[in-house]
Protein backbone atom coordinates (compact mmCIF):
# COMPACT_ATOMS: atom_id res chain seq x y z
CA UNK A 1 0.00 0.00 0.00
CA UNK A 2 1.40 3.37 -1.07
CA UNK A 3 0.64 5.98 1.61
CA UNK A 4 0.12 9.44 0.11
CA UNK A 5 -0.02 12.97 1.50
CA UNK A 6 -2.27 14.99 -0.82
CA UNK A 7 -1.53 18.74 -0.80
CA UNK A 8 -3.96 20.94 -2.74
CA UNK A 9 -5.72 24.16 -1.75
CA UNK A 10 -8.59 23.86 -4.26
CA UNK A 11 -11.15 21.85 -2.28
CA UNK A 12 -13.12 20.55 -5.27
CA UNK A 13 -9.98 19.59 -7.19
CA UNK A 14 -8.58 17.87 -4.10
CA UNK A 15 -11.82 15.94 -3.67
CA UNK A 16 -11.67 14.76 -7.27
CA UNK A 17 -8.06 13.68 -6.87
CA UNK A 18 -8.81 11.79 -3.68
CA UNK A 19 -11.76 9.96 -5.21
CA UNK A 20 -9.76 8.95 -8.28
CA UNK A 21 -6.64 7.87 -6.39
CA UNK A 22 -8.62 5.84 -3.88
CA UNK A 23 -10.12 3.82 -6.70
CA UNK A 24 -6.70 2.19 -6.89
CA UNK A 25 -6.48 -0.60 -4.31
CA UNK A 26 -2.76 -0.06 -3.77
CA UNK A 27 -3.00 3.69 -3.08
CA UNK A 28 -4.09 5.25 0.21
CA UNK A 29 -4.58 8.94 1.01
CA UNK A 30 -3.49 9.10 4.66
CA UNK A 31 -3.63 12.89 5.04
CA UNK A 32 -4.59 16.07 3.18
CA UNK A 33 -3.20 19.59 3.42
CA UNK A 34 -4.46 22.93 2.13
CA UNK A 35 -1.32 25.06 2.54
CA UNK A 36 2.45 24.80 2.77
CA UNK A 37 2.74 24.90 6.55
CA UNK A 38 0.17 22.15 6.97
CA UNK A 39 1.96 20.04 4.37
CA UNK A 40 5.23 20.21 6.33
CA UNK A 41 3.42 19.47 9.59
CA UNK A 42 1.63 16.42 8.20
CA UNK A 43 4.82 15.12 6.57
CA UNK A 44 6.32 15.10 10.07
CA UNK A 45 3.29 13.36 11.55
CA UNK A 46 2.62 10.45 9.17
CA UNK A 47 4.78 7.70 7.68
CA UNK A 48 4.53 8.40 3.95
CA UNK A 49 5.56 6.85 0.67
CA UNK A 50 4.76 9.86 -1.52
CA UNK A 51 3.76 13.52 -1.37
CA UNK A 52 1.48 14.73 -4.19
CA UNK A 53 2.07 18.46 -3.98
CA UNK A 54 0.45 21.45 -5.65
CA UNK A 55 2.88 24.36 -6.10
CA UNK A 56 0.42 27.24 -5.94
CA UNK A 57 -0.30 27.03 -2.22
CA UNK A 58 -1.11 29.78 0.29
CA UNK A 59 1.24 30.36 3.23
CA UNK A 60 4.86 29.48 2.62
CA UNK A 61 3.95 28.10 -0.80
CA UNK A 62 4.58 24.80 -2.52
CA UNK A 63 8.21 25.37 -3.47
CA UNK A 64 9.22 26.16 0.11
CA UNK A 65 7.11 23.30 1.48
CA UNK A 66 8.82 20.94 -0.95
CA UNK A 67 12.25 22.24 0.07
CA UNK A 68 11.55 21.84 3.79
CA UNK A 69 10.13 18.34 3.39
CA UNK A 70 13.05 17.18 1.24
CA UNK A 71 15.53 18.74 3.65
CA UNK A 72 14.16 16.64 6.51
CA UNK A 73 13.16 13.56 4.50
CA UNK A 74 15.49 13.41 1.48
CA UNK A 75 14.30 9.93 0.51
CA UNK A 76 10.58 10.81 0.54
CA UNK A 77 9.45 11.13 -3.11
CA UNK A 78 7.55 14.30 -4.05
CA UNK A 79 5.44 14.51 -7.21
CA UNK A 80 4.49 18.07 -8.13
CA UNK A 81 1.09 18.66 -9.68
CA UNK A 82 0.49 22.19 -10.96
CA UNK A 83 -1.10 24.34 -13.63
CA UNK A 84 2.15 26.31 -14.05
CA UNK A 85 4.68 25.44 -16.72
CA UNK A 86 7.23 28.27 -16.58
CA UNK A 87 10.74 27.21 -17.54
CA UNK A 88 12.42 28.48 -14.33
CA UNK A 89 10.04 26.35 -12.28
CA UNK A 90 11.47 23.16 -13.77
CA UNK A 91 15.04 23.92 -12.74
CA UNK A 92 13.90 24.96 -9.26
CA UNK A 93 12.04 21.69 -8.78
CA UNK A 94 15.06 19.69 -9.87
CA UNK A 95 17.31 21.72 -7.59
CA UNK A 96 15.22 21.08 -4.47
CA UNK A 97 14.91 17.38 -5.19
CA UNK A 98 11.38 16.84 -6.51
CA UNK A 99 11.09 13.49 -8.27
CA UNK A 100 8.35 14.44 -10.69
CA UNK A 101 6.33 17.18 -12.33
CA UNK A 102 2.88 16.89 -13.91
CA UNK A 103 0.61 19.56 -15.34
CA UNK A 104 -2.96 19.60 -14.08
CA UNK A 105 -5.33 18.32 -16.69
CA UNK A 106 -3.29 15.28 -17.70
CA UNK A 107 -5.32 12.08 -18.20
CA UNK A 108 -6.15 10.29 -14.96
CA UNK A 109 -4.37 7.13 -16.07
CA UNK A 110 -1.20 9.12 -16.74
CA UNK A 111 -1.37 10.63 -13.28
CA UNK A 112 -1.81 7.19 -11.70
CA UNK A 113 1.22 5.96 -13.64
CA UNK A 114 3.22 8.98 -12.51
CA UNK A 115 2.24 8.37 -8.87
CA UNK A 116 3.23 4.70 -9.07
CA UNK A 117 6.51 5.47 -10.86
CA UNK A 118 7.64 8.15 -8.42
CA UNK A 119 6.60 6.09 -5.40
CA UNK A 120 8.70 3.23 -6.78
CA UNK A 121 11.77 5.45 -6.93
CA UNK A 122 11.70 6.55 -10.57
CA UNK A 123 11.29 10.06 -11.96
CA UNK A 124 8.33 11.41 -13.90
CA UNK A 125 8.66 14.67 -15.79
CA UNK A 126 6.00 16.39 -17.87
CA UNK A 127 6.78 16.69 -21.57
CA UNK A 128 7.49 20.41 -21.09
CA UNK A 129 10.18 19.61 -18.54
CA UNK A 130 11.63 16.83 -20.69
CA UNK A 131 11.88 19.16 -23.67
CA UNK A 132 13.69 21.80 -21.61
CA UNK A 133 16.17 19.29 -20.21
CA UNK A 134 16.92 17.83 -23.62
CA UNK A 135 17.29 21.33 -25.11
CA UNK A 136 20.02 21.98 -22.55
CA UNK A 137 22.05 19.30 -24.31
CA UNK A 138 21.94 21.09 -27.65
CA UNK A 139 25.57 21.90 -28.36
CA UNK A 140 24.50 25.30 -29.72
CA UNK A 141 23.09 26.24 -26.30
CA UNK A 142 26.34 25.68 -24.45
CA UNK A 143 27.43 29.17 -23.40
CA UNK A 144 30.48 28.02 -21.47
CA UNK A 145 32.63 25.00 -22.28
CA UNK A 146 34.70 23.31 -19.60
CA UNK A 147 38.32 24.35 -19.24
CA UNK A 148 41.10 21.79 -19.53
CA UNK A 149 41.48 21.83 -15.75
CA UNK A 150 37.76 21.15 -15.27
CA UNK A 151 37.87 18.34 -17.81
CA UNK A 152 40.62 16.63 -15.84
CA UNK A 153 38.27 16.50 -12.85
CA UNK A 154 35.57 14.66 -14.80
CA UNK A 155 34.79 11.48 -12.84
CA UNK A 156 33.07 9.82 -15.81
CA UNK A 157 34.76 7.46 -18.24
CA UNK A 158 34.35 7.98 -21.99
CA UNK A 159 31.79 5.16 -22.11
CA UNK A 160 29.84 6.70 -19.21
CA UNK A 161 29.84 10.05 -21.03
CA UNK A 162 28.44 8.34 -24.13
CA UNK A 163 25.70 6.69 -22.11
CA UNK A 164 24.83 9.88 -20.22
CA UNK A 165 24.53 11.80 -23.50
CA UNK A 166 22.05 9.18 -24.75
CA UNK A 167 20.17 9.31 -21.45
CA UNK A 168 19.82 13.06 -21.98
CA UNK A 169 18.27 12.36 -25.37
CA UNK A 170 15.56 10.33 -23.66
CA UNK A 171 16.87 6.92 -24.73
CA UNK A 172 15.88 3.86 -22.70
CA UNK A 173 18.44 1.30 -21.50
CA UNK A 174 17.37 -1.03 -24.31
CA UNK A 175 17.80 1.69 -26.93
CA UNK A 176 21.19 2.66 -25.54
CA UNK A 177 22.26 -0.98 -25.62
CA UNK A 178 21.28 -1.27 -29.29
CA UNK A 179 23.03 1.97 -30.25
CA UNK A 180 26.28 1.06 -28.48
CA UNK A 181 26.11 -2.68 -29.25
CA UNK A 182 26.30 -3.71 -25.61
CA UNK A 183 24.00 -5.71 -23.34
CA UNK A 184 21.12 -3.93 -21.51
CA UNK A 185 22.56 -5.26 -18.26
CA UNK A 186 25.84 -3.51 -19.01
CA UNK A 187 23.96 -0.25 -19.59
CA UNK A 188 22.25 -0.62 -16.21
CA UNK A 189 25.62 -1.11 -14.52
CA UNK A 190 27.02 2.01 -16.20
CA UNK A 191 23.94 4.10 -15.31
CA UNK A 192 24.21 3.00 -11.70
CA UNK A 193 27.90 3.94 -11.69
CA UNK A 194 27.07 7.37 -13.16
CA UNK A 195 24.48 8.07 -10.46
CA UNK A 196 26.92 6.99 -7.75
CA UNK A 197 29.78 9.09 -9.10
CA UNK A 198 27.65 12.21 -9.52
CA UNK A 199 25.86 11.61 -6.20
CA UNK A 200 22.41 12.13 -7.71
CA UNK A 201 19.13 10.22 -7.32
CA UNK A 202 18.09 9.67 -10.91
CA UNK A 203 18.86 10.02 -14.61
CA UNK A 204 17.29 13.47 -14.96
CA UNK A 205 19.43 15.00 -12.23
CA UNK A 206 22.51 13.31 -13.68
CA UNK A 207 21.81 14.88 -17.08
CA UNK A 208 21.30 18.36 -15.63
CA UNK A 209 24.46 18.14 -13.49
CA UNK A 210 26.50 16.90 -16.44
CA UNK A 211 25.59 19.97 -18.48
CA UNK A 212 26.18 22.33 -15.56
CA UNK A 213 29.64 20.86 -14.91
CA UNK A 214 30.56 20.22 -18.55
CA UNK A 215 31.00 16.51 -17.89
CA UNK A 216 29.86 15.39 -21.33
CA UNK A 217 32.06 16.12 -24.34
CA UNK A 218 30.30 18.56 -26.73
CA UNK A 219 30.65 16.21 -29.72
CA UNK A 220 28.64 13.59 -27.84
CA UNK A 221 25.69 15.96 -27.48
CA UNK A 222 25.02 16.16 -31.21
CA UNK A 223 22.03 13.94 -32.13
Amino acid sequence: MTKILLVEDDELFRLGLRMRLQQESSLEIVAEAEDGEQAVELANRYPLDLVLLDIGLPGIGGIEACRQIKQKYPNLPILVLTSRSEKPLISRLIAIGAQGYCLKGIPAESLILAVRSVAAGASWWDQTATTEIRAAFDVNSLAVLPTKEESLENPLTKREQEILALVAQGKSNQEIAEILYIAPGTVRVHVHAILQKLEVRDRTQAAVLAIQKGLVAPELLIN
